[in-house]
Protein backbone atom coordinates (compact mmCIF):
# COMPACT_ATOMS: atom_id res chain seq x y z
CA UNK A 1 0.00 0.00 0.00
CA UNK A 2 1.39 3.40 -1.00
CA UNK A 3 1.03 5.20 2.33
CA UNK A 4 2.88 8.32 1.19
CA UNK A 5 0.60 8.68 -1.84
CA UNK A 6 -2.51 8.42 0.36
CA UNK A 7 -1.07 10.94 2.81
CA UNK A 8 -0.56 13.38 -0.07
CA UNK A 9 -4.13 12.85 -1.29
CA UNK A 10 -5.42 13.85 2.15
CA UNK A 11 -3.17 16.91 2.24
CA UNK A 12 -4.36 17.92 -1.22
CA UNK A 13 -7.97 17.54 -0.09
CA UNK A 14 -7.29 19.77 2.90
CA UNK A 15 -5.59 22.42 0.78
CA UNK A 16 -8.09 22.46 -2.08
CA UNK A 17 -11.18 21.83 0.13
CA UNK A 18 -12.15 19.05 -2.27
CA UNK A 19 -12.82 15.91 -0.21
CA UNK A 20 -11.87 12.47 -1.46
CA UNK A 21 -13.62 9.10 -1.48
CA UNK A 22 -13.28 6.99 1.67
CA UNK A 23 -9.90 5.29 1.95
CA UNK A 24 -11.69 2.17 3.13
CA UNK A 25 -13.19 2.02 -0.37
CA UNK A 26 -10.19 3.07 -2.45
CA UNK A 27 -7.34 1.48 -0.47
CA UNK A 28 -8.57 -2.07 0.03
CA UNK A 29 -7.14 -3.76 3.09
CA UNK A 30 -6.08 -0.60 4.91
CA UNK A 31 -5.42 -1.41 8.58
CA UNK A 32 -5.50 0.80 11.70
CA UNK A 33 -1.69 0.73 11.75
CA UNK A 34 -1.60 1.82 8.09
CA UNK A 35 -3.97 4.64 8.98
CA UNK A 36 -1.84 5.90 11.89
CA UNK A 37 1.26 5.79 9.68
CA UNK A 38 -0.57 7.83 7.03
CA UNK A 39 -1.51 10.32 9.74
CA UNK A 40 2.10 10.55 10.92
CA UNK A 41 3.41 11.08 7.39
CA UNK A 42 1.21 14.16 7.06
CA UNK A 43 2.19 15.51 10.47
CA UNK A 44 5.90 14.94 9.83
CA UNK A 45 5.63 16.79 6.52
CA UNK A 46 3.91 19.74 8.19
CA UNK A 47 6.53 19.81 10.96
CA UNK A 48 9.26 19.87 8.30
CA UNK A 49 7.54 22.96 6.87
CA UNK A 50 7.68 24.75 10.22
CA UNK A 51 4.52 23.68 12.06
CA UNK A 52 4.69 22.88 15.77
CA UNK A 53 2.67 20.36 17.78
CA UNK A 54 0.63 22.14 20.46
CA UNK A 55 -1.51 19.24 21.60
CA UNK A 56 -3.26 15.96 20.91
CA UNK A 57 -6.94 15.14 20.53
CA UNK A 58 -8.83 12.02 21.50
CA UNK A 59 -11.86 10.94 19.50
CA UNK A 60 -14.44 8.17 19.57
CA UNK A 61 -14.62 8.14 23.35
CA UNK A 62 -18.39 7.65 23.57
CA UNK A 63 -20.15 4.33 23.12
CA UNK A 64 -22.52 5.91 20.60
CA UNK A 65 -19.68 6.98 18.31
CA UNK A 66 -17.85 3.66 18.71
CA UNK A 67 -21.03 1.77 17.83
CA UNK A 68 -21.58 4.01 14.80
CA UNK A 69 -18.14 3.13 13.39
CA UNK A 70 -18.23 -0.45 14.72
CA UNK A 71 -15.07 -0.02 16.80
CA UNK A 72 -14.35 -0.48 20.45
CA UNK A 73 -11.44 1.87 20.94
CA UNK A 74 -10.89 5.63 20.75
CA UNK A 75 -8.57 7.24 18.23
CA UNK A 76 -6.27 10.24 18.31
CA UNK A 77 -4.83 13.04 16.21
CA UNK A 78 -2.46 16.01 16.47
CA UNK A 79 -3.26 19.69 17.05
CA UNK A 80 -0.71 21.97 15.37
CA UNK A 81 -0.10 25.65 16.08
CA UNK A 82 -1.93 26.63 12.89
CA UNK A 83 -5.06 24.91 14.25
CA UNK A 84 -5.30 26.82 17.56
CA UNK A 85 -7.81 29.70 17.81
CA UNK A 86 -8.66 32.37 20.37
CA UNK A 87 -12.04 33.07 21.97
CA UNK A 88 -11.86 36.80 21.22
CA UNK A 89 -11.63 36.35 17.44
CA UNK A 90 -14.40 35.16 15.14
CA UNK A 91 -13.22 32.35 12.88
CA UNK A 92 -13.67 32.22 9.13
CA UNK A 93 -15.96 29.25 8.48
CA UNK A 94 -14.78 29.19 4.88
CA UNK A 95 -11.50 27.67 6.05
CA UNK A 96 -13.19 24.29 6.42
CA UNK A 97 -14.98 21.75 4.22
CA UNK A 98 -17.83 20.23 6.26
CA UNK A 99 -17.07 21.28 9.83
CA UNK A 100 -18.67 20.66 13.21
CA UNK A 101 -17.86 21.65 16.79
CA UNK A 102 -17.43 19.44 19.86
CA UNK A 103 -17.05 20.52 23.49
CA UNK A 104 -14.47 18.87 25.69
CA UNK A 105 -12.29 19.14 28.79
CA UNK A 106 -8.67 19.92 27.92
CA UNK A 107 -5.79 18.85 30.13
CA UNK A 108 -2.68 21.04 30.11
CA UNK A 109 0.54 19.35 31.20
CA UNK A 110 3.43 20.52 33.38
CA UNK A 111 5.27 17.18 33.11
CA UNK A 112 5.79 14.77 30.23
CA UNK A 113 4.08 11.40 29.86
CA UNK A 114 5.09 8.49 27.71
CA UNK A 115 3.69 4.98 27.53
CA UNK A 116 3.60 2.15 28.07
CA UNK A 117 2.33 1.66 31.63
CA UNK A 118 1.03 5.22 32.22
CA UNK A 119 -1.56 5.20 35.04
CA UNK A 120 -4.29 7.57 36.25
CA UNK A 121 -1.95 8.60 39.07
CA UNK A 122 0.69 9.52 36.49
CA UNK A 123 -1.78 11.68 34.56
CA UNK A 124 -2.97 13.46 37.72
CA UNK A 125 0.62 14.20 38.77
CA UNK A 126 1.61 15.46 35.29
CA UNK A 127 -1.45 17.69 34.77
CA UNK A 128 -1.01 21.38 35.48
CA UNK A 129 -4.69 22.31 35.10
CA UNK A 130 -7.83 21.66 33.06
CA UNK A 131 -9.91 24.08 30.99
CA UNK A 132 -13.14 23.90 28.97
CA UNK A 133 -12.41 23.65 25.27
CA UNK A 134 -13.85 23.44 21.77
CA UNK A 135 -12.63 21.18 19.02
CA UNK A 136 -13.46 21.96 15.40
CA UNK A 137 -13.70 18.71 13.49
CA UNK A 138 -13.77 18.42 9.73
CA UNK A 139 -13.45 15.57 7.28
CA UNK A 140 -11.37 15.43 4.16
CA UNK A 141 -13.50 12.38 3.29
CA UNK A 142 -16.64 12.93 1.21
CA UNK A 143 -19.87 13.46 3.17
CA UNK A 144 -18.37 12.15 6.43
CA UNK A 145 -18.62 8.61 5.01
CA UNK A 146 -15.95 7.46 7.42
CA UNK A 147 -14.95 4.23 9.02
CA UNK A 148 -12.30 3.97 11.74
CA UNK A 149 -9.35 3.83 9.34
CA UNK A 150 -10.64 6.84 7.41
CA UNK A 151 -10.82 9.16 10.41
CA UNK A 152 -7.50 7.95 11.82
CA UNK A 153 -5.65 8.59 8.56
CA UNK A 154 -7.34 12.00 8.40
CA UNK A 155 -5.73 13.10 11.70
CA UNK A 156 -8.75 12.05 13.72
CA UNK A 157 -10.90 14.39 11.60
CA UNK A 158 -9.41 17.28 13.55
CA UNK A 159 -9.33 20.85 12.23
CA UNK A 160 -8.97 23.21 15.18
CA UNK A 161 -8.97 23.78 18.92
CA UNK A 162 -9.90 26.64 21.22
CA UNK A 163 -9.19 26.64 24.96
CA UNK A 164 -11.18 28.52 27.56
CA UNK A 165 -9.51 30.91 29.99
CA UNK A 166 -10.48 29.54 33.42
CA UNK A 167 -7.79 27.21 34.76
CA UNK A 168 -8.81 24.62 37.35
CA UNK A 169 -6.61 22.24 39.31
CA UNK A 170 -7.70 18.60 39.20
CA UNK A 171 -7.59 18.45 43.00
CA UNK A 172 -10.36 21.07 43.16
CA UNK A 173 -13.00 19.17 41.14
CA UNK A 174 -14.49 15.75 40.51
CA UNK A 175 -13.49 15.58 36.86
CA UNK A 176 -15.82 12.62 36.22
CA UNK A 177 -18.90 14.57 37.36
CA UNK A 178 -18.77 17.79 35.34
CA UNK A 179 -22.13 18.82 33.88
CA UNK A 180 -22.15 20.77 30.63
CA UNK A 181 -24.79 22.72 28.71
CA UNK A 182 -24.23 23.88 25.12
CA UNK A 183 -25.86 26.97 23.62
CA UNK A 184 -26.05 27.74 19.91
CA UNK A 185 -26.96 31.33 19.08
CA UNK A 186 -28.18 31.75 22.70
CA UNK A 187 -30.47 28.69 22.58
CA UNK A 188 -29.71 25.63 24.72
CA UNK A 189 -29.19 22.74 22.31
CA UNK A 190 -27.51 19.96 24.29
CA UNK A 191 -26.27 18.85 27.69
CA UNK A 192 -24.01 16.07 28.91
CA UNK A 193 -21.75 14.86 31.70
CA UNK A 194 -18.01 14.28 31.60
CA UNK A 195 -18.69 10.67 32.59
CA UNK A 196 -19.67 10.16 28.92
CA UNK A 197 -15.93 10.21 28.14
CA UNK A 198 -14.93 6.60 28.92
CA UNK A 199 -16.54 6.96 32.35
CA UNK A 200 -13.94 9.59 33.32
CA UNK A 201 -11.82 11.86 31.07
CA UNK A 202 -8.75 10.68 33.00
CA UNK A 203 -9.28 7.23 31.49
CA UNK A 204 -9.12 8.77 28.01
CA UNK A 205 -5.82 10.53 28.74
CA UNK A 206 -4.31 7.34 30.16
CA UNK A 207 -5.37 5.51 26.99
CA UNK A 208 -3.82 8.23 24.82
CA UNK A 209 -0.47 8.34 26.62
CA UNK A 210 -0.07 4.59 26.27
CA UNK A 211 -1.33 4.43 22.69
CA UNK A 212 0.93 7.15 21.27
CA UNK A 213 3.86 5.54 23.06
CA UNK A 214 3.58 2.70 20.56
CA UNK A 215 4.79 5.17 17.92
CA UNK A 216 7.49 6.68 20.18
CA UNK A 217 5.37 9.78 20.79
CA UNK A 218 5.11 11.47 24.19
CA UNK A 219 2.86 14.07 25.77
CA UNK A 220 5.38 16.85 26.37
CA UNK A 221 5.33 19.52 29.10
CA UNK A 222 3.27 22.50 27.94
CA UNK A 223 1.13 20.44 25.57
CA UNK A 224 -2.63 20.08 25.94
CA UNK A 225 -4.88 17.09 25.35
CA UNK A 226 -8.50 17.38 24.21
CA UNK A 227 -9.90 14.47 26.17
CA UNK A 228 -12.99 13.69 24.10
CA UNK A 229 -16.40 15.17 23.34
CA UNK A 230 -19.01 15.11 26.10
CA UNK A 231 -21.86 15.23 23.58
CA UNK A 232 -22.58 14.96 19.88
CA UNK A 233 -20.84 17.10 17.29
CA UNK A 234 -22.83 20.08 16.04
CA UNK A 235 -22.59 21.48 12.50
CA UNK A 236 -22.16 25.21 12.06
CA UNK A 237 -22.28 27.87 9.37
CA UNK A 238 -20.97 31.41 8.97
CA UNK A 239 -22.40 33.68 11.66
CA UNK A 240 -23.07 30.99 14.25
CA UNK A 241 -22.05 31.40 17.89
CA UNK A 242 -21.67 28.70 20.55
CA UNK A 243 -21.13 28.72 24.29
CA UNK A 244 -20.54 25.71 26.51
CA UNK A 245 -21.08 26.09 30.26
CA UNK A 246 -19.03 23.51 32.18
CA UNK A 247 -20.26 24.58 35.63
CA UNK A 248 -17.33 24.76 38.07
CA UNK A 249 -14.86 24.62 35.16
CA UNK A 250 -16.27 27.80 33.63
CA UNK A 251 -17.36 28.57 30.08
CA UNK A 252 -15.88 28.53 26.61
CA UNK A 253 -17.21 30.38 23.56
CA UNK A 254 -16.57 30.17 19.85
CA UNK A 255 -17.96 32.26 17.01
CA UNK A 256 -17.75 32.28 13.24
CA UNK A 257 -17.62 35.31 11.00
CA UNK A 258 -20.83 36.23 9.17
CA UNK A 259 -20.83 35.39 5.48
CA UNK A 260 -18.91 37.88 3.41
CA UNK A 261 -16.91 39.25 6.35
CA UNK A 262 -13.14 38.99 6.22
CA UNK A 263 -10.52 40.02 8.74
Amino acid sequence: MELQKIAQQLRDAENTKQPIAPLTETAAGITPDDAYRIQLLQIEQKLSEGAKVKGLKIGLTSKAMQDMLNVHTPDYGFVLDSMVYEEARAIDAERFIQPKVEFEIAFVFKEGLKGPDVTIEDVVRATDYVVPSVEIIDSRIEDWRIKFEDTVADNGSSAGALLGSKKTKLADVDIAAIEMTVYKNDEAVDSASSSAVLGNPLNAVVWLANEVGRYDIAIEPGMFVLSGALSKALPFAAGDRFKADFGVLGEVSISFQPAGVTK
